[in-house]
């Protein structure tokens, strides 16, 4: 198992700007507003061939003015928990502060190594600003710039001297699920509980998740990744710079994700909003799980599951072939099916159908109903082959890709699909001319002059 080490400190500390320059990433979100990291943030990075999990928290405070302040303390005591080491990073340019020694205090009896760091040192003329930190008692000090780097390597040099020998990787895939929806669904409370504890903020404030957040979760002896994101809204509603890239993020997470489970609030019924976000995974080729969240307060007087399931499949025809099941995060309603419902879908998702067989399904579809004309002539296929997975992936070879109707595209996949048992997976045909090719009685000719 990879260490872990949790960077704890105040609210706009540089703490997010520093797991980015270690991860080498921008996967956290990175703003002037304090505050704007909430939840853990989980990414591995690596180190002269040292390879951890760095996790990100939120800002550490006592104000009761935040709301979140007693939510996001809770989780920084589970990071503190998890890990095998702690940074906490402290703001060089603000000074010392009261909660600094709060910090300081909470640390003091973690039997853990803790590498106390002073951000914002952007170079040897800044290091008189880390003489005030000594008075907290500390034996050693780091002065590092998340923006610029400098002392960075230093200290991750001393950090990985003091990991313990690494387990070799088993190399086994981990199936990523994203986690999507309206603002407010439930998706937080569902991860929650998934796996046993609250390691998400949950609160009934609407964007309460920004970032979108990793979990890894193993059940029935597989890994999964559970990713939390923040809450897509209609574009006309979006207004904050920080939200609008909160839903890029959102948008770039199901390009890298497996299956996309589809949050929707069943008491407040199907709306617009939850049909356009299941139009983005679908779009992005992900297999897709619809979740009807709080079915245990929906009135089974007005509403039944084939109902509303025929409801669903009316408002979202593009995706009749993904399968949704009614449950509650709040109660643990059929929460239990939800990963064997993930790994019938990823197990399609990954099929690789053989050439012969897909043939075979293609031309009894062209003798059962024969393509449409092109300029007087019946359109010719000459054969089909899988080029990918994930989603499954075919290549249709025709004399007029062009003309082949999308009418006639849907009827192949159809067909596709009844043979070969991929009825709960996206798939996806394309229709290529074919190059190369001879004309052998031309060339005998030629072979004669």
């Amino acid at each position: 198992m990879k260490p872990i080490v949790a960077i704890i400190g105040r609210p706009n500390a540089g703490k997010s700007t520093f797991f980015n320059r270690v991860t080498r990433s921008k996967d956290a979100l990175v703003d002037d507003w304090p505050g704007v990291t909430r939840d853990r943030h989980f990414k591995d990075a690596r180190w002269n061939d040292t390879v951890f999990t760095l996790v990100d928290t939120g800002g550490f405070s006592t104000s009761k003015e935040d709301a979140f302040s007693a939510a996001i303390r809770l989780q920084i005591e589970y990071a503190i928990e998890d890990a095998d080491a702690i940074i906490l990073l402290l703001d060089g340019k603000s000074g010392v502060s009261p909660f600094d020694n709060d910090m300081i205090k909470l640390l003091r009896g973690i039997d853990k190594p803790v590498y106390y760091v002073i951000n914002k040192i952007d170079g040897p003329e800044k290091e008189g600003l880390l003489s005030d930190f000594y008075t907290f008692g500390l034996s050693t000090i780091y002065g590092v710039s998340a923006e610029h780097g400098y002392g960075v390597a230093d200290l991750l040099d001393r950090l990985v001297e003091s990991f313990p020998e690494q387990d070799v990787n088993t190399g086994q895939e981990v199936i990523r699920l994203a986690v999507v929806g309206r603002p407010n669904v439930g998706k937080s409370s569902l991860i929650n509980k998934l796996i046993g504890q609250e390691r998400h903020v949950v609160s009934n404030i609407p964007g309460t998740t920004r970032d979108a957040i990793d979990s890894l979760i193993s059940a029935g002896g597989k890994d999964y990744v559970l990713v939390d994101t923040a809450g897509i809204r209609r574009k006309g509603r979006v207004s904050r710079k920080l939200e609008k890239f909160s839903i890029i993020k959102s948008l770039r997470t199901l390009d890298k994700c497996h299956v996309a489970l589809i949050v929707i609030d069943a008491s407040e019924g199907i709306t617009e909003q939850d049909i356009s976000i299941a139009g983005y995974a679908h779009e992005r080729g992900c297999g897709c799980i619809f979740l009807l969240n709080k079915w245990d307060i929906v009135s089974k007087d007005t509403k039944t599951v084939r109902q509303f399931g025929d409801a669903l499949r009316m408002s979202a025809k593009f995706l009749s072939f993904a399968p949704y099941l009614t449950m509650s995060a709040l109660t643990g309603l059929r929460l239990q099916k939800i990963f064997g419902m993930v790994n019938t879908v990823y197990e399609q998702y990954i099929t690789r159908i053989g050439t012969g067989e897909l043939n075979r399904i293609i031309e009894a579809a062209l003798q059962r109903t024969e393509p449409s004309l092109h300029q007087g002539r019946r359109l010719k296929f000459y054969y089909t082959t899988q080029v990918s997975t994930k989603p499954p992936t075919f290549v249709c070879f025709v004399n007029h890709p062009g003309a082949v109707h999308f009418s006639y595209k849907r009827y192949l996949l159809n067909q596709i699909r009844e043979k070969t048992r991929l009825d709960k997976v996206p798939l996806r045909i394309i229709f290529r001319q074919r190059t190369g090719k001879i004309d052998f009685g031309k060339r005998k000719k030629n072979r004669k002059k």
